[in-house]
């Protein structure tokens, strides 16, 4: 009785943990520990939140909130005892906003960051294809962050309102005057679609529906796709309005809306080709059998 007793105990104390956070399910790709609640989860333990093309906001039960941008790949965990947490990140950027820890600890593939004094956190992280870290420790009265170097004994200290890059994520490598923003890219509205005739020549409007996200791509948190759908030359083609719209099962994905204007059609007639050799050559000689021979074009009676 009594080890069933201590076992009800456990489960009723496991069952009413506190989440580390919550997060929109419309937002990010959501897995691990957690509980569903309508269209928001609750992440309970060793959560993995992957944004889809727009930044998830995950609010953190402590206070604050964690900004993971678009595409970007983050993982939460408690860390030690209390409000305490792991901020670890794949791929991409995130923004951290919230009072620290004592036992927080965040993690990059090549970095490892901990805590050396206490403050507001302000911080903006992100790491590129190639492993350059772009840290900015935002605030006069951020904490002081240790990095340490996860293959090697190298370290740095990073000081409140510090604003750096490593290059390839190396602490040996520094840009300690880092000007580039290291969060999530500006918010892009969303862009109709025209397909433009063949041969036109392509116009802001166009690139832009062609990379959906410019933002994302150009700062490493999306793949770059230029898709080719012009038509061959000769055949209908049709010129459609639409918006581009998230899709709800898998990151990165997009649909097109309904078309929100009439649909109109278009046939593209192919130029004419240039005179042939043949055709020169001819005209020419008959420029010379009128200059030498003009009483030959006479007609003859």
């Amino acid at each position: 009785m009594r080890r069933l007793a201590l076992l009800l105990t456990l489960s009723a104390a496991a069952h009413a943990q506190q989440p580390m956070g919550t997060v929109a399910t419309h937002d990010a790709l959501v897995s691990g520990g957690l509980e569903v609640h309508a269209e928001r989860a609750s992440l309970i333990s060793n959560a993995s939140v992957t944004a889809y093309d727009h930044p998830a906001p995950i609010d953190l039960t402590r206070g604050g909130q964690v900004l993971v941008c678009a595409t970007s790949q983050f993982h939460l965990f408690r860390s030690g005892t209390g409000p305490s947490l792991l901020f670890a990140l794949d791929r991409g950027a995130f923004e951290l906003r919230s009072p620290s820890a004592p036992q927080d600890v965040i993690l990059t593939p090549d970095l490892r960051f901990t805590f050396t004094t206490q403050g507001p956190l302000d911080l903006s992280l992100r790491v590129t294809p190639n492993g350059d870290t772009c840290v900015d420790n935002a605030g006069p009265n951020a904490p002081t962050l240790q990095l340490a170097d996860v293959f090697s004994s190298a370290t740095y200290s990073l000081l409140p309102g510090q604003h750096v890059l490593f290059e390839h994520g190396s602490l040996h490598e520094v840009v300690d005057k880092e000007t580039s923003s290291c969060g999530c890219p500006a918010p892009v509205e969303p862009i109709a679609i025209a397909a433009s005739t063949p041969g036109e020549p392509t116009t802001p409007t166009t690139a832009a529906a062609q990379h959906p996200f410019p933002a994302a791509v150009s700062q490493g948190l999306a793949p770059a796709t230029l898709p080719d759908n012009s038509p061959p030359a000769g055949e209908k083609h049709t010129q459609v309005t639409a918006i581009l719209a998230a899709g709800g099962n898998q990151p990165d994905s997009l649909t097109a809306a309904p078309p929100s204007t009439t649909v109109a059609t278009a046939v593209t007639t192919p130029p004419p080709s240039p005179p042939g050799a043949h055709d020169i050559f001819h005209a020419i000689g008959h420029f010379f059998k009128k200059l030498f021979h003009p009483s030959s074009d006479k007609p003859t009676p």
